[in-house]
Parts: C-alpha cells; structure tokens; sequence
C-alpha cells in the first residue's frame, strides 16, 4: 500500500506530543483536520495506533511498533529531498504576501545573470503557516512577518517596519474616515487566522494594543487572502499592512489607516547552522542570496 509522508508525519507529531492540540499547534493544523487524517492513516493500515482519553493520545502497541520505523524513514525521505535539492543546485524563498517581498523579484533576477548555474523559486505560502514554509523544511529561507511561531528556532534578521491599517466594509460607518482610532475598532468583529498561528494570529487581531476589558470578537476565521476579502465585504474587519492597499483589492472593502496601533515587522529567516557549516559550498550561495535580498528589502543599493 501506498501512504502520504504528509500522513507520517501528522502520525510522528501526535506521537511525540502526545495529544491533538500539541501536534495541531506544531503542524500549524486545525485539531478536526488532524483528527481526521490520523483516523485516515489508522483506517488505511487496518490497526488503531492510538488510545484516545481525556488525557491525551496514547500509542497502541502496533502504534509504538509504526513509531519505531516512521521516524527513521522520515529522516531519510527528508535527506533524500536535501540531497536532490543540492543536486539540483535549487534555491527556495518563501513568502506570504507580496507587500512584504517588495523588490524580491528583482534580486533573484540579478542573482539568477550572476549566478547561472543556480535556479531560485519563490513560494508564496497562506496563512496557516506564518513561517512561509520554514517549519516543515520547504524552504531555505524566508520574508516573513513577525512574529510566528517557533521564530526562536530559526535565525532572523529584522530588516523594516510597515505600518498596519484596517480594511472595512465599504458601507461602514468608519470608511468615510481618513484615519481610524484603533479604539473604534474593538468591539468589531474581527477576521482571524487559526488558532494555531498562536502569537501571529494575536497580531493580526492586535491583541497587544487593547485593553483586557475589550477582548477580541472573532466574526470569521480563514487562511486564504480572498476568503479574508470576502469575510471583510461580509461585514467583518481586519487589520492589515499598509501595502495591502496596492495589492489586495475588492469592490466592496476600503483601506484605512489606523492610530494606536504597533506597526508590522518585516524580517528575513533561516534555519540556523553550526558554525563549522559557515560558508561552505551550497550555504554560501545561499548567503549570498539571503545578503542580496535583506540589503534590498532594508533600503539598501
């Protein structure tokens, strides 16, 4: 029989923390939709891996037997992919919104005329991964927005702040304003990303710029920029970078500056390496790239 590896290591993460939210957080999943899959994987192999309690999640027998044997394989799939990339001489970027990226584009051109025997991708990425694909190892680096989760893990560079505004029904009351108090906004429903972008998620719903008397209403949840337009032209609010104003756009939702709100910081992340790794062969061109790309995104020539 033939498994997704996307299903061992749903199965590897609930074995390691032991319970579904853990491994939901971890996955950047909702709990329902691991649960699902997990069920998936037990119903394709014809054996329960777990033990389901109040608990938590507890391996059967058959299941610390598959434990013993996915883990190993999975290092090997994730080698086998490290290697084919080296192999191949290929370079990922991931990102999560255009306005961020900036001139990117541009940097992986004049990369690619220098650097002819290397290919760069970019990878946008929704926001139920706000690591742009440098949690699950799909990318060598990342522009992304801070925070996200797991951020300590990896190395970041800081590289420009972006003021955060609010995008309105057009038929609020608020949309006739040139600029909004984000006092205004809380008792509003907000559109939220999921709950396990932990910290991310808060930002967007500017959790650290209100007060413990006003807690966030949640009037929809989604990972994906249209459905966000959409939830918004429904009769929510959202808080978003100022550059959502030039790239998102719908007939029925404005853009409006906020006061008393954080701005949004914009910074370059990579997994972090042994110092004895420095420099050597497929990391120093990336080096060279990530240089490239933070000197351009900071204001740099």
């Amino acid at each position: 029989m033939d498994v997704d590896t996307r299903l061992l290591r749903y199965f590897a993460a609930v074995a390691e923390e032991g319970s579904l939210t853990g491994a939901a957080q971890r996955l950047f999943v909702s709990q329902p939709a691991l649960t699902k899959q997990i069920r998936r994987l037990e119903d394709d192999l014809g054996v329960r891996l777990f033990t389901r309690s109040r608990s938590g999640m507890v391996l059967t027998e058959p299941g610390r037997a598959f434990a013993s044997r996915v883990s190993p394989l999975l290092d090997g799939w994730d080698e086998a992919v490290r290697a084919t990339g080296r192999a191949a001489r290929v370079l990922r970027l991931g990102f999560l919104d255009a306005g961020a990226v900036g001139v990117v584009p541009e940097v992986i051109t004049a990369f690619r005329r220098a650097r002819p025997e290397w290919r760069v991708e970019l990878r946008q990425f929704d926001w139920s991964d706000p690591s742009a694909g440098l949690a699950r190892g799909e990318v060598d680096a990342a522009v992304v927005r801070l925070p996200f989760p797991g951020q300590d893990s990896f190395a970041v560079q800081e590289l420009f702040a972006e003021e955060r505004g609010v995008l309105l029904p057009a038929r609020h009351a608020l949309a006739t304003r040139e600029t909004v108090d984000f006092r205004e906004l809380w008792d509003e429903p907000f559109v939220a990303a999921g709950a396990g972008t932990g910290a991310w998620r808060d930002h967007w719903l500017g959790a650290e710029d209100r007060d413990d008397e006003h807690p966030v209403r949640v009037g929809a949840v989604t990972s994906r920029p249209d459905e966000w337009l959409g939830a918004v032209a429904g009769g929510n609010v959202a808080l978003a970078p100022a550059s959502a104003a030039r790239f998102y756009a719908h007939p029925d939702v404005v853009f409006r500056p906020v006061r008393g709100l954080s701005p949004t910081r914009v910074a370059l992340a990579r997994p972090r390496r042994r110092g004895r790794e420095q420099g050597q062969g497929r990391d120093a061109v990336l080096d060279e790239l990530v240089r490239a790309v933070a000197r351009r995104l900071s204001g740099g020539p």
